[in-house]
């Protein structure tokens, strides 16, 4: 099993909204690539409530294996996720490790 783990630090106001509403517009976009990918094993998205720490939102997701990981990133609904998290992130860490 492959786990695919992504942190974004966001903007403080971008594509006309505050970081809030750009964090869960990540986190709904998203969860809703479950029911379009169908190599994702699964997917959380979270939203930082702790103002201490330096990233605003986190995806944790799992795929069968690097092959489908890869189909995922490539998929065109994913593509246009990205996309939209490119204009509103500052800075993005990403780790994918075989558990």
């Amino acid at each position: 099993m492959i786990k695919h783990i992504v942190m974004w630090k966001l903007k403080d106001y971008a594509e006309g909204n505050d970081k809030q509403f750009n964090a869960n517009e990540i986190k709904i976009r998203l969860e809703s690539l479950k029911d379009k990918i169908s190599e994702i094993g699964k997917i959380e998205v979270g939203i930082n409530n702790n103002p201490a720490n330096s990233y605003d939102v986190v995806l944790y997701s799992e795929f069968e294996s690097y092959e489908d990981l890869d189909i995922y990133q490539k998929h065109p609904s994913h593509m246009e996720v990205a996309a939209f998290v490119g204009t509103v992130k500052d800075d993005r860490t990403c780790v994918d490790y075989e558990a």
